[in-house]
């Protein structure tokens, strides 16, 4: 991989640029890598649709292929291009999103394996952060949402983290000051029955079966 020195850009978290995002957001269509923040942690992303790019976020990473990444998604509309949004699916996206629950669905077939590890299932989420969320709408509704670190190591919280990690391989750098923190989100498998909790996070299984009204297992 070319090493580079990232174009690092500070967009403002409660007053964000949309010019500047929608500059990148074109970049990333195109195959760019972003580092950028969420409600959680920082990110590093692509286009999901674009097989080398996601490639080079596996090799920035050093993750081994084979782990599938999650993607966040603009809103429901967008993630019923990428997975099969199936009716309990859309109660928990529509009470949850945006927020800290990742939905694991059965991917779409135009979905490449390398984004599900060829396990044929794509977690979606709809991330709870102003910068994310345009960011994502501007790079076409959806966009590898995967951890700005490498393989094992601590996530990043701070662009600054990140870029010691991962400056060397990305492209742009976005700097909205340090991330919130917190739980990862909960990550819930739909594809199986009765649905799975995969990671515990903020969203809690007597959350989930409240709407869903059927038992969830952990």
């Amino acid at each position: 991989m070319t090493k580079r020195k990232p174009i690092v850009v500070y967009v403002n978290p409660d007053k964000p640029d949309y010019i500047i995002l929608e500059r990148i957001g074109e970049k990333v269509r195109a195959g760019a890598l972003v580092v950028y923040p969420t409600d959680t942690v920082y990110g590093i992303g692509t286009t999901p649709f674009d097989v080398d790019a996601v490639g080079r976020v596996f090799e920035a990473k050093k993750r081994p292929l084979g782990k599938p990444v999650p993607v966040l998604v603009s809103g429901i509309d967008v993630a019923r291009r990428l997975v099969d949004v199936t009716y309990d699916a859309e109660k928990l996206m529509r009470r949850f999103w945006p927020g800290g629950l990742t939905i694991v669905l059965r991917a779409k077939p135009d979905v490449p394996s390398i984004v599900h590890g060829g396990t044929g299932k794509v977690g979606v989420r709809m991330p709870n952060h102003k910068v994310a969320l345009i960011l994502i709408e501007k790079s076409g509704g959806a966009l590898v949402g995967t951890s700005a670190n490498i393989h094992r190591q601590p996530p990043p919280k701070t662009a600054e983290e990140a870029i010691e990690q991962l400056g060397d391989h990305v492209d742009y750098v976005i700097d909205s000051g340090p991330a919130p923190g917190g739980k990862p989100s909960t990550v819930i498998d739909l594809t199986m029955s009765p649905p799975r909790i995969v990671r515990r996070g903020p969203v809690t299984r007597e959350d989930i079966e409240s709407v869903l009204g059927v038992e969830v297992v952990e």
